[in-house]
């Protein structure tokens, strides 16, 4: 794979890392308001006397919402630019943030997530857009893991500040002050971001409304990149998703006699873990394009191996040395499915590079909401047994790596044909 930088591409700089900046910060903020209800499950159980199935409902009604809106916002950014849905997708998430605070009751609370869900569906496909606009084809899979790390410093936010300002000042000033946040990104990205750099304007590309919307969806979907990038998503992402977003806290506490303390360290841990693992296989992906799908394969395959010595342990509490390795794994998996991406985005012309991402988006959420809504269904009929509600993680994951291995061959022979055709472009472009 060469390095070099490709005829039209984007120079890069400072001034390419200041603008991208502004939209990883509202992705940052977007995350730590969908996070928030990670730390904050048990307190909502009790603020509005639900019980796990209900509890539930919070996260997987958000990545509903989240997930159904992938493929939307990926033409919408197509078709409007970043700055544009980011600046939609901030007013959304602070109005839910912000309504989330204030609910009476859990029908109203159900809302603010639905409302948050939404405006979070608009951040991160804009920032992956934006890092192409703005930096070269080569930097692709750096970029986009730096993305998925400031994202994970939001979840440290939640886990670190915003669960200790829920125990210190309450429900309704933790998550209403947080909403200011919200508000600040909105202000940046209204009067600093730009869709790209002066002399990089996308050509012109004819929008003729219900069947462009179809030729977009379809001609992405026809790509064997663009399938195999959503079963990466869906296969790597979802055991940590699963595990910060509802479900961890209560296992490490109620299933593993853990403090609230602990467990809140536990899951930091899941989130530090991943922004070094995020480093790792962005640097490993820019130099050895060939390892993506080892990468993905071997953090699908440490994952199921630790949750299944954590879940058959013998004793009545896994030992705190596997929970840790547990723990530190678990912090691939966000790294990992990033690689999705890195298999679309060759995959497709810049002009469905939304489309296409929001196809792969698509993957890890609809397998998080899937896995969120069976743990709660379990515990509820088990009375309980994480052992047993925890297992449906395996069946997701056989699901993925089955769908992987069977389109990763195709994937392949079509990127190739593609490196071919671009390299022979290349050579034909005259000189300036």
């Amino acid at each position: 794979m060469t390095n070099a930088t490709l005829p039209g591409d984007p120079p890069g700089g400072r001034r390419a890392i200041a603008v991208w900046s502004i939209g990883v910060a509202v992705y940052f903020v977007a995350v730590i308001f969908r996070t928030s209800l990670g730390v904050a499950g048990l307190d909502a159980a009790d603020r509005f006397h639900v019980n796990a199935s209900a509890l539930s409902t919070f996260s997987i009604l958000q990545l509903l919402v989240y997930a159904g809106m992938q493929i939307p916002v990926g033409l919408l950014v197509d078709r409007l630019g970043t700055k544009k849905v980011l600046s939609i997708g901030a007013v959304l998430f602070t109005a839910g943030q912000l309504g989330f605070a204030f609910s009476p009751s859990y029908g109203t609370a159900l809302a603010s997530r639905a409302l948050l869900g939404c405006g979070d569906a608009m951040t991160f496909i804009s920032v992956l857009r934006l890092g192409t606009r703005w930096f070269p084809a080569r930097r692709g899979p750096l970029v986009a893991q730096l993305a998925g790390l400031v994202g994970m410093a939001g979840n440290l936010v939640s886990t670190l500040v915003l669960a200790r300002l829920l125990h210190g000042i309450g429900w309704t000033p933790a998550f209403a002050g947080s909403a200011l946040a919200g508000v600040i990104v909105l202000v940046l990205t209204l009067f600093f971001l730009k869709d790209h750099p002066e002399g990089h304007e996308p050509e012109p590309f004819p929008h003729q409304g219900a069947a462009y919307v179809r030729r977009q969806i379809a001609a992405s979907w026809r790509e064997p990149g663009t399938r195999l990038g959503l079963w990466v998503h869906f296969t790597t992402q979802f055991p940590a998703m699963v595990f910060l977003l509802l479900w961890g806290l209560p296992f490490l506490v109620q299933a593993q006699g853990l403090s609230r303390a602990t467990a809140g360290e536990l899951l930091t841990l899941v989130v530090l873990s991943n922004m070094v693992v995020g480093l790792v296989y962005g640097q490993i992906v820019a130099r050895h394009h060939a390892a993506r799908l080892p990468l993905a394969l071997c953090t699908v395959g440490a994952t199921a191996l630790m949750w299944a010595a954590t879940l058959a342990y013998p004793g009545d509490h896994a030992p705190m040395w596997l929970l840790l390795v547990l723990c530190t794994v678990l912090g691939a998996c966000g790294p990992a499915s990033m690689l999705g991406f890195d298999f679309a985005r060759p995959a497709n012309p810049p002009e469905r590079q939304g489309t296409a991402s929001g196809i792969t988006n698509m993957g890890g959420f609809v397998a998080s909401m899937t896995t969120l809504f069976a743990i709660g269904v379990l515990l509820d009929a088990t009375g309980d047994d994480y052992t047993v509600a925890f297992s449906a993680v395996f069946v997701l994951q056989a699901l993925g790596v089955t769908q992987i291995l069977r389109l990763r061959g195709r994937a392949a022979r079509r990127e190739r044909e593609r490196l071919v055709a671009s390299r022979v472009e290349t050579v034909h472009v005259p000189a300036a």
